[in-house]
């Protein structure tokens, strides 16, 4: 088939007007101006009217399981008593509540435009069953702790491993999570990178997310030092190092991990992570429901680091108004744009598509409109876009559903016969 839209942000190269692309088999075929599109007469065209069309976004950090909790937790004074607020609430839904929440969230991440997530997964027995409810792509990255639980290292990895044997790979994808530094042993993060690195697999980790995580590694002190303390985790591994440094010393950094929040960084840290090519995933939105101090922008990008946008979960996103939070990458873009207004709409735009496509080892599949690439993509209102650059900032600035999402060339959203033709296309 054939999609025709007023614009077309290729994430290759400059908004195409009056655009079309070429769907055969999933996969993107050609893109090229709608004149210089040959047709047949066996082709269906799907006319989108005055719309932009560009890659279906990629969601580098998200929660899946939690989605539920939206407006349950108030934020906390300190994180620790965050982290004690939500395993009390999980502790008290059955798997029922979990898949439920789980498949609210990706029907939220449809219709808001995410063709791709990745999804820390802390309920393994939701899959795959979960994974053939929607069309999303998936990878969900298993979570591993063992502190609580007294495991020992090889243990929680080979559970992990158990699940992953089981699971099927094509549309959907599994990797490894080990929670984050102070909730895991070195040991355990030690086999992940070694495991990753032998056989291929993307690990994810939250890093550096609070200062009462700072604190433990750099300091050994604060709440959090205290309360691992009194729950008998061995704290030999905290003083005179920030997380990043701690994952370095574990030899976890590496292009294949994805570090999410990398909120409190020290000196050489952001050079650290470029140096290793490791993705940093930036949650606005969960970043202010915590009070974090200012996300380290400047720091990451002179360094050269692959930054991208996540969601996290709507356990940690602040109600607005009278509607209830969604989960949403344009939120999230909206909520950089108003504190961050010097981030051009091109480079944040890269975040949800290119970057997080580099990050998930997808580079030239998704997150752009090119020949061979997946035909996942999303349309949006574009009323009033004349020009190129109006076309770069009506993509920053959407709010709310889109007009239609595909999946490897089928409207998933909304799921129902193909969107008709759109107000005829008025372009200067």
């Amino acid at each position: 088939m054939i999609v025709r839209a007023a614009w077309i942000l290729t994430m290759a190269g400059p908004p195409l007007a009056d655009g079309a692309i070429r769907i055969r088999d999933g996969c993107i075929e050609q893109v090229a101006p709608w004149k210089a599109m040959r047709r047949t007469a066996r082709e269906t065209v799907i006319d989108l009217g005055q719309a932009l069309v560009l890659p279906g976004l990629l969601n580098a950090h998200c929660h899946l399981d939690y989605t539920d909790m939206a407006g349950m937790l108030p934020p906390q004074r300190q994180f620790t008593d965050w982290i004690k607020l939500i395993t009390s609430a999980k502790a008290e839904w059955s798997l029922d509540d979990f898949r439920r929440s789980w498949l609210h969230g990706a029907a939220m991440l449809l219709r808001s435009g995410t063709t791709t997530v990745a999804d820390v997964e802390a309920i393994p027995d939701l899959l795959p069953d979960c994974w053939a409810r929607t069309p999303l792509r998936i990878f969900s990255f298993l979570e591993m702790t063992g502190i609580r639980a007294r495991k020992e290292p090889r243990q929680v990895l080979a559970e992990a491993e158990a699940v992953l044997h089981r699971l099927p790979q094509g549309r959907c994808r599994a990797g490894l999570s080990p929670h984050a530094p102070y909730s895991t042993r070195p040991a355990l993060l030690t086999l992940v990178a070694n495991r990753a690195r032998s056989h291929g697999l993307r690990v994810t980790i939250h890093v550096a997310e609070s200062e009462e995580e700072y604190q433990m590694f750099r300091h050994a002190r604060g709440p959090m030092f205290d309360w691992l303390l009194r729950n008998e985790r061995d704290m030999s591994d905290c003083g005179g190092i920030t997380p990043v440094q701690h994952l370095h010393r574990t030899g976890l950094l590496g292009p294949h991990l994805l570090a999410v929040h990398a909120n409190y960084l020290g000196p050489g840290d952001a050079s650290l992570l470029a140096r290793h090519s490791v993705t940093v995933v930036h949650c606005p939105r969960s970043h202010r429901y915590f009070g974090h101090r200012p996300f380290p922008w400047r720091r990451l990008l002179r360094a050269g680091v692959n930054l991208c946008l996540g969601t996290d979960s709507l356990a940690t996103v602040l109600k607005q108004g009278r509607h209830p939070p969604e989960l949403s990458l344009f939120e999230e873009l909206h909520e950089v744009r108003t504190r961050q207004p010097w981030l051009g709409p091109q480079r944040l735009l890269r975040m949800v598509t290119v970057n997080p496509a580099r990050a998930l080892g997808l580079e030239g599949q998704a997150g752009q409109i090119i020949p061979g690439a997946w035909a996942d993509l999303t349309a949006l209102p574009a009323a009033g876009v004349r020009f190129a650059r109006d076309a770069w900032h009506a993509a920053v600035e959407h709010r709310g559903p889109v007009l239609a999402a595909f999946i490897a060339g089928i409207q998933v959203w909304p799921a129902a016969d193909p969107v008709p033709s759109r107000s005829p296309l008025t372009l200067s």
